[in-house]
């Protein structure tokens, strides 16, 4: 493995990437855009923080690359949608620098309030200007907190501290998680028109991108104050610019700007209502070591054992849910595996569903997989779980999930439909030990088979004598049976073979099993 480190990051993450004997840890930063397209070509991992611009052309450069790390919250300098589309996972450390940003928030809240960085610099001018920097008490005064996440959560507790009011405005936190901290959940127009000072904690996405804007500030209190810890483009900085000459917004304190550094003659900087400190929310040495020790750490969990944690484009799994989950992956994909190789047409429709014991893991990884399975043998580039719903998405191929708690012959069972333009398939499989993955249905017919290696799938009229002309055909070719299954329906006449072998199956075989009367369908399924 060869990861390269493309930020300052903690020596100690550093030093527990090169724990590894096998793995090629390199320090390369303040690499220019053109640098890092040529040297990401030979990496596995990619370790940044938000200096480094991980751009779709980085991405598209990188033919190993498997996994981005991200040493803090926000991945807003790293082209998610391209990374997920090659298969790429992208990674952060949402909880290592929340205290710190929290307190920073706190310091600029006190800051806004007491006018402590224009009376310090004030008084080192040899003024005493006592009356010029009354300030106002944070008791009683409402804050509008927009984003509950963690920062959100802490800047909550110590509000509460000051017995400040606070209103909340997060549309994807539930009403429980309110009554838990007892706060008020308000709409962004409530929040507007209530708070004297309002606080952003929110990630940069389109929804929220010039969240604070002339309209908005329209609708708040007039001499309303605004923080910004988060992102610099959440706030239109002319709008916010006009809103202080005009006096409808009393003060601000950013952390943050949407070009940073910002222009030296950037009004903002030398606005007197103005406090800004250059990105340093996160800055503390507490908060430096953890979010490298963790992204480290991450990385290395991933690429040495599959294990996904914080990933923004994926589902994250814990080592004891992998453990849990490893099995079911594997009979996933196989099953997926499977009916691609044995179906024929264009596909329209995947159907999945969960019996028994399934129903109580993450099936979003299982149907990702069984995804995964059911792609492999149709395309070139590259399907794995992570773009695997992507590509499905963008060749308009329908999944439908479902979960059923009618009872079956087994303790776990996977049902996987598909659908083509000329018919449908649909098989069943079940894991019978932690490495026993078996095929138990298919057509409807029982039938119970392992899950791998190679395997002859036949159905057949339900006549004398199939078992010994593919035993004596297989034979006749030195072709070792290692398990025949064969089931049959209960009216039609139909049955069904499933054939492992230890060897391969030539395309000269399979016509002299074509050819057999019997025989209406012949596959071989690699596995």
């Amino acid at each position: 493995m060869r990861i390269l480190i493309a930020d300052k990051l903690s020596q100690q993450g550093i030093e527990l990437l090169r724990q590894e004997p096998s793995w090629q840890v390199d320090v390369k930063t303040d690499l220019t855009a053109t640098q890092l397209v040529n040297e990401i070509q030979q990496y596995d991992g990619l370790l940044v923080r938000s200096n480094t611009q991980v751009t779709a052309d980085v991405i598209k450069a990188g033919q190993n690359l498997k996994v981005i790390g991200r040493a803090g919250t926000g991945v807003d300098n790293i082209d998610l949608e391209a990374a997920t589309t090659k298969g790429i996972v992208v990674m952060n450390t949402p909880g290592g620098n929340s205290i710190s940003v929290t307190e920073h928030t706190i310091g600029l809240l006190l800051s806004l309030a007491r006018y402590l960085p224009q009376a310090s610099s004030s008084a080192k001018e040899g003024k005493w200007e006592k009356k010029q920097f009354t300030g106002f008490e944070l008791k009683d005064k409402t804050v509008g907190v927009v984003g509950l996440g963690r920062v959100g959560i802490e800047v909550v507790k110590r509000a509460k501290a000051f017995q400040m009011h606070i209103v909340v405005h997060d549309p994807f936190v539930s009403e429980r998680l309110a009554q838990d901290l007892n706060i008020r959940m308000v709409s962004l127009d409530q929040l507007f028109a209530s708070a004297d000072i309002i606080t952003l904690h929110v990630p940069l996405v389109e929804a929220t991108r010039n969240l604070i804007n002339a309209q908005s500030i329209s609708k708040m209190k007039n001499g309303v104050r605004i923080i910004n810890t988060a992102r610099g483009e959440l706030i239109n900085e002319q709008d916010l610019v006009a809103a202080l000459d005009s006096g409808k917004v009393a003060a601000a304190a950013l952390d943050v700007f949407s070009i940073e550094p910002p222009a030296p003659e950037s009004p903002l900087l030398k606005h007197p209502h103005v406090i800004v400190t250059p990105h340093i929310a996160a800055s503390t040495l507490e908060a430096q070591e953890v979010v490298g020790v963790e992204i480290a750490e991450q990385v290395r969990s991933f690429l040495k054992e599959g294990i996904i944690r914080n990933a923004v484009n994926f589902p994250s799994v814990s080592f004891e849910e992998y453990k849990k989950l490893g099995p079911f992956l594997r009979l996933g994909e196989n099953l997926g595996s499977f009916i691609s190789q044995m179906s024929e047409g264009r596909m329209n429709e995947i159907g999945i569903r969960y019996y028994g014991e399934t129903m109580d893991i993450n099936t979003n990884l299982v149907a990702n997989s069984i995804i995964v399975g059911i792609l492999k043998p149709i395309l070139c580039e590259g399907v794995n779980i992570i773009n695997a719903r992507k590509i499905l998405e963008e060749r308009g191929i329908l999944l439908i999930e479902s979960r059923s708690n009618r009872v079956r012959s087994y303790s776990n069972l996977i049902s996987v439909r598909l659908k083509t333009n000329l018919r449908e398939e649909w098989i069943e499989g079940t894991i019978l030990s932690r490495d026993n993955i078996r095929l138990v249905s298919v057509d409807g017919i029982d039938i119970e088979a392992p899950l791998y290696g190679t395997i002859l799938f036949i159905r057949n009229s339900d006549t004398p004598g199939v078992i010994g002309q593919i035993g004596t055909l297989l034979g006749n070719h030195n072709i070792n049976i290692a398990n025949f299954a064969l089931g049959r329906s209960e009216g039609d006449h139909h049955a069904v073979g499933v054939v492992n072998v230890d060897s391969e199956i030539s395309e000269e075989v399979l016509r002299q099993i074509h050819a057999c009367p019997s025989i209406q369908f012949a596959r071989v399924v690699k596995l």
